[in-house]
């Protein structure tokens, strides 16, 4: 697993730490079951604060994504990650419909915001 923080990012370390685990686990990288890296040991990795990664972990676990088990340490959830992947799915059609909306608002069609897709996919390539 590859987590990369940018101070250039607007969003907070816990998030972005959050969101890279997040993202791992949706995509299929972390399996169900499958043992993170303890808090102190990412902590370290990542030359963060203890408690910006207990926090990413807290809400990671808040949100489902990972079982927290005293002693042991923290596993990605064994329960409903096909579930994380649909909550993800609805997020991203819900993302898209807002953006449908905004661009006929400015007068696009289905052809030209399907081109700005395009190009902004080939962009993050």
């Amino acid at each position: 697993m590859n987590i990369i923080i940018s101070n250039s990012d607007p969003r907070p370390i816990y998030e972005q730490v959050g969101e890279a685990i997040r993202s791992a686990i949706v995509r299929g990288e972390l399996e169900a079951g499958e043992a993170l890296p303890s808090i102190r040991g990412l902590s370290k990795d990542l030359r963060i604060s203890v408690i910006t990664t207990k926090r990413a972990f807290e809400e990671l676990e808040r949100d489902g994504y990972i079982e927290t088990v005293p002693g042991k340490g923290s596993f990605v959830a064994a329960s409903g990650t096909g579930l994380l992947r649909e909550r993800r799915l609805s997020e991203i059609e819900e993302s898209l419909r807002r953006a449908l909306l905004l661009g006929r608002s400015a007068g696009l069609g289905t052809e030209e915001l399907t081109e700005m897709l395009r190009v902004l996919s080939e962009e993050e390539l």
